[in-house]
């Protein structure tokens, strides 16, 4: 490595700081995707909270979160701690942030009264969301601040998103297993699997990047990644409404990978915020990290709120109640506390990790605070910010809004047409049409590398 490039900024990573980094991803999708494949449930399944309530509850929650999440990021920007301008909330929020997540769903809650029921639920998930929010924006600068190098982006956001899959299938499988062992129930392999699958394609194609990148270009690989997913959805579609789920169980996991390579582009959007923020420096003279992460954050946010929304809502009025149907899952609370807390704890630890792992080195604080304002112009004025965001909204509706259904499709049989049919809609039909959608923005994009080459060193350039 010359000191050259180390001046300039083009920083090399190790292996060791690419998993340091990659950890604390996989800390905070022990608990994210415990909340959004699974609170859900767990609130009209367990505590028997009316659907239309928890439809929302987690709007609501994410509406505050657009006008948290900008301050969490305005606050971040303006200040430079001692431990690290970003690294220092990973240490700080960690424990509070696990100490919520326990109390998320505690035990005695399934005793309470209905209004206490309600109070608790809306606390408690609001607190843990603003919480998380502390977390996830500086997390997600860290990777802005540890080089400009193009191709470690890549491999860093490779790592990164590895290690997130790593919890998203802990979790989507671990879950159900999980309840059943504590609640002393068979467990249902099939539906484990069928959670879990969709996650596989991440570790083959996530380290694979850099070649296939360079095969396809940035966009061929977009494109191609959606159009095997869409193909995916329309299997699982064809089986579930004209066949036997259960006949066809091979062909059905074969088509969640697939449906699992098309949202992977999902994770491949990460890749896009330091470009974005590349581009915000160059037009400005700052480096807006942690706010840009923060609008990230918000449209991240924004899918996963419309999808935990519209699911309950919309699939009690096709039908299909979560709260009167039978569940999926085990409904023991001692058993969705224990779980939690089991992967609440182990995500404090990575964090640990993650906190050593990660080094700083390009990160500006600006000579005045940035207001408001200017971060509403930064919005305004970055076209590629708005795109980027755009498809954050886009292809995270798509993952999630099926997440919670998803424990459904493999006992489709044992439910009404009308309720199959919901299934089937929010399994299938809007994920699909969501991949296109993606498709369509990504299309728009206009960084491509070799222009992001010259910012890069036209910034380096200005000293």
């Amino acid at each position: 490595m010359s000191t050259t490039n180390e001046t300039k900024g083009f920083y090399k990573l190790s292996w060791l700081q690419r998993i340091g980094y990659g950890s604390g991803d996989l800390a905070q999708n022990l608990i994210f995707q415990t909340v959004a494949c699974y609170l859900m449930l767990y609130l009209t399944t367990v505590l028997k909270i009316n659907p239309a309530f928890v439809s929302g509850l987690i709007l609501s929650v994410r509406l505050i979160d657009c006008f948290w999440s900008p301050v969490v990021g305005r606050y971040i920007d303006n200040r430079n701690p001692k431990l690290g301008k970003y690294r220092t909330y990973l240490l700080y929020g960690g424990i509070p942030l696990t100490v919520a997540a326990c109390l998320l769903m505690l035990p005695q809650a399934a005793t309470w009264s209905t209004s206490m029921k309600l109070i608790y639920a809306t606390v408690s998930y609001t607190v843990l969301s603003m919480i998380y929010s502390v977390v996830n924006i500086p997390y997600g600068s860290i990777m802005a601040s540890m080089t400009r190098d193009n191709d470690e982006v890549l491999k860093l956001t490779s790592t990164r998103m590895v290690c997130a899959n790593i919890g998203q299938i802990v979790v989507q499988a671990g879950f159900p297993i999980g309840l059943a062992m504590v609640a002393h129930t068979m467990i249902d392999w099939n539906q484990a699997l069928f959670m879990a699958i969709g996650t596989i394609p991440a570790f083959v194609i996530l380290p694979s990047l850099p070649m296939l990148k360079r095969w396809l270009g940035k966009k061929g690989l977009y494109y191609l990644l959606l159009t095997i997913g869409f193909v995916g959805f329309a299997i699982l579609f064809t089986i579930g409404k004209f066949f036997d789920v259960a006949a066809l169980n091979t062909l059905v996991q074969t088509a969640k990978v697939m449906t699992g390579v098309g949202l992977l582009v999902g994770s491949l959007m990460w890749a896009l915020v330091p470009e974005v923020i590349t581009e915000a420096e160059y037009r400005t003279g700052n480096r807006p990290a942690a706010t840009v992460n923060a609008l990230a954050g918000v449209a991240f946010k924004a899918g996963f709120s419309i999808a935990g929304w519209i699911t309950p809502l919309v699939m009690g009025m096709i039908g299909f109640d979560l709260a009167s149907e039978e569940s999926a899952l085990p409904i023991d609370p001692n058993a969705w506390f224990t779980v939690t807390c089991v992967f609440a704890i182990i995500g404090f630890m990575l964090l640990l990790y993650c906190f050593t792992g990660c080094k700083e080195r390009i990160a500006t604080t600006p000579e005045k605070p940035v207001t408001y304002r200017e971060m509403f112009a930064e919005f305004k004025a970055n076209k590629c910010l708005q795109l980027v965001l755009s498809i954050f909204v886009t292809v995270f509706l798509a993952s999630f809004i099926s997440a919670p259904v998803n424990a459904y499709y493999t006992h489709l049989a044992e439910y009404s047409a009308t309720a199959q049919n919901a299934i089937l809609v929010f399994t299938c039909i809007i994920p699909a049409v969501l991949l296109i959608v993606v498709g369509c923005l990504i299309y728009k994009y206009p960084l491509t590398d070799e222009r992001l080459d010259e910012i890069n060193k036209e910034i380096e350039a200005r000293g």
